[in-house]
């Protein structure tokens, strides 16, 4: 017995002497290997150090403590970590290790940027902790040439060799310093990020709770500040293969799309400016962003600003809207929108419902804003086939050194859009209590033929108050007139096939005075009108333009009245002579027409009839005896209208 007890004692003593000598071993083993990892930082010109390291094989934790790395790059950031704890250390292959957690503590990271100003910025993150971790052992390479750019990419493609179901920083703050006398300075602070399920370059959520910042924007002598307030900001299935692809120095041919949000959201922003400046957004969405590679080229546009801040010259300038214009071309948006708006100033508050975005179409919603005369409301605002890039591009052809923009390139403007609408819109009329109210001002227009239009539609339904201060429109106050209801639908077509121009729908409704109504027609219109802005050729192109049918009536609601009742007042006469007397005169001009063109004799005798008896309808309709070239018939109505409606059969007629 006594000879078992000795061996088991002596058993025991080798075992554990056993058990420590290997977790010595294991020891200096992790110790190798971290100092391998800062060896390879050291390798590269940098400065790499580090404090104590434990390993305690049981919970298999690592930790390593007093770690300051400083890379010979200047692009790259210094970083200070207190401390890290990692548990549950493994080592699938020689080139990855695993963790099942890992906390940071006390790590402070300051950057240096100068490639193009002088930027200093200085993170302080309390604490990390990453959950199921698992990444590379050694840092993954990346040529660096000085840029920001290239830091973007040395970053990304770190994060694209890590994965963690979760990576949780509960507080950072950052400090920022443009330098002494500009703007740019300031403080940030974020608090609780959560980032839910990292995987190679991919992540299913980024969130953070709350964001926090304070900014010098200080002009010369004029010291101020922005603070702001951002929350719930929050990021979903974040992919950054597509933007590492762009930010490829050689460049990159793929012309596709890719997705690298599905959504950007946020809870709440507000910015306070000036001293009673504030502005405040109720939350915000961006679904489906995603970028072409080939066009999303940053490091172009940062490469056109001058470098030592000066305003770039006129030719500086069009390169740059053009570099801008191809950027946008390779971004795009499925949708978004902005709710609710507030921007309060020292002359009132502000306020829009909405700001959406769909596609093309642009729109903003609810605005209600102070003006000097009383407040605007406008239930709507809407452009459509809106497009960012064709937009700066036609800013840029508008910029040409002493010269001032050219028909054709102001013309441009329809490739940009292919429409705009108004609804809803309450605004004080001068500076009287009076309101002018809009139901619908639309303007759609498409089928271009090089720069102009070939179809196009106008409609306007809307109330505007009389002008006791313009004269045309005093007869109409003296009547008791105060009011006019404007209901306009005016619409254009080109057909190329059959070179048939056609103004129709044309009607304007006065409500409480007339309603007329047009179509107007042309023949053998040529292409060519459309795509000259040369006048001479232009003109050469009408030549050939024939006049078609001209149809129009006229429905009176009170404009007769009206006429005769003017009429009444300046003449001292009764209402029923003064109608009278102008039926008569109507007739007596009309003879010197009906006389070479016995047709017109109906249409003189409709617009009388149409004078003596109020409420009724005329109609006129002029059809062409054979061709009657525009330019002749133009120039014969500014000269010789009589021998101009001479080439025209006229139809007219009066209904009730």
């Amino acid at each position: 017995m006594k000879r078992i007890l000795i061996g088991l004692i002596v058993a025991a003593v080798l075992a554990a002497g056993g058990w420590f000598g290997f977790d010595l071993y294991v020891q200096h083993r992790a110790t190798s290997e971290v100092e391998a990892a800062f060896e390879q930082m050291r390798s590269g010109g940098g400065k790499a150090s580090h404090g104590k390291i434990t390993f305690e094989l049981t919970t298999r934790t690592l930790t390593i403590e007093n770690i300051n790395v400083e890379p010979a790059q200047p692009e790259l950031a210094k970083v200070k970590i207190a401390k890290v704890t990692a548990v549950g250390v493994r080592q699938p292959d020689q080139a990855h290790f695993a963790a099942d957690g890992i906390e940071v503590s006390g790590v402070e990271v300051a950057f240096i940027y100068t490639e193009r100003t002088k930027l200093k910025a200085n993170y302080k993150i309390p604490q990390i902790t990453a959950r199921d971790f698992f990444g590379p052992t050694r840092a993954a390479s990346a040529q660096l040439s000085g840029s920001i750019i290239d830091m973007y990419r040395f970053m990304l493609a770190q994060y694209a060799t890590v994965s963690a179901s979760s990576i949780v920083a509960p507080a950072i703050t950052v400090n920022v310093d443009a330098g002494t006398g500009n703007p740019g300075s300031g403080d940030f602070v974020y608090s609780g990020l959560a980032v839910q399920n990292v995987n190679r370059g991919k992540i299913e959520t980024a969130k953070t709770d709350r964001i926090t910042f304070s900014l010098d924007v200080a002009q010369p002598g004029k010291p101020s500040k922005m603070t702001g307030e951002l929350s719930g900001l929050a990021a979903y299935d974040f992919d950054a293969s597509a933007v590492m692809a762009a930010l490829d120095p050689q460049g990159s041919s793929d012309d596709g799309f890719h997705k690298i949000y599905r959504r950007i959201s946020a809870n709440s922003y507000t910015v306070t400016m000036a001293p009673g400046v504030r502005v405040q957004f109720d939350n915000f969405a961006i679904d489906d962003i995603a970028i072409r590679p080939s066009k999303f080229r940053l490091a172009e546009i940062m490469a056109l600003m001058p470098a030592d801040g000066s305003i770039p010259t006129p030719t500086q300038s069009r390169d740059m809207i053009e570099k801008v214009a191809d950027f946008f071309e390779g971004f795009q948006i499925g949708k978004a929108e902005i709710g609710k708006q507030k921007v309060e100033t020292p002359q009132g508050t502000g306020k829009l419902n909405a700001v959406k975005y769909d596609q093309d179409k642009i729109s903003l919603e609810g605005l209600d804003l102070p003006m000097p005369q009383g407040q605007l409301k406008m239930e709507r605002f809407a452009l459509k086939s809106f497009s960012a890039a064709n937009l700066m591009r036609w800013a840029a052809s508008l910029r040409t050194p002493g010269q001032p923009p050219s028909p054709d390139q102001m013309l441009g403007l329809f490739r940009v859009l292919e429409g705009a609408e108004i609804k809803g819109v309450v605004s004080p009329y001068k500076n009287t209590r009076q309101l002018i109210t809009i139901d619908t001002i639309s303007l759609n227009w498409g089928q271009l033929v090089g720069s102009i239009p070939s179809k196009a539609n106008l409609v306007v339904k809307m109330v505007t108050p009389t002008d006791p201060s313009n004269p045309a429109q005093r007869p109409l106050i003296m009547a008791g007139v105060d009011k006019l209801a404007i209901d306009l639908d005016l619409g254009a077509a080109w057909t190329e096939s059959s070179g048939a121009f056609v103004l129709a729908p044309a009607t304007i409704d006065l409500g409480n005075l007339a309603k007329a109504q047009a179509r107007f027609a042309l023949a053998n219109v040529p292409r060519g009108l459309f795509t000259t802005t040369d006048p001479m050729e232009a003109m050469s192109e009408m030549a050939q333009v024939e006049t078609g049918a001209i149809e129009l009536s006229l429905r009176d609601s009170g404009v007769v009245d009206l006429i005769v009742a003017q009429f009444s007042r300046i003449q001292n006469v009764s209402r029923d002579a003064a109608r009278s007397a102008i039926a008569e005169m109507i007739r007596a001009q009309g003879e010197k027409v009906t006389a070479a063109n016995l047709d017109a004799k109906a249409a003189v005798d409709a617009l009388a009839g149409f004078v003596e008896t109020s409420g009724q309808t005329l109609t006129i309709k002029l059809t062409p005896l054979g061709k009657v070239p525009l330019l002749q018939l133009m120039d014969a109505l500014s000269s010789e209208p009589i021998v101009a409606l001479a080439q025209f059969r006229i139809e007219a007629s009066t209904g009730l």
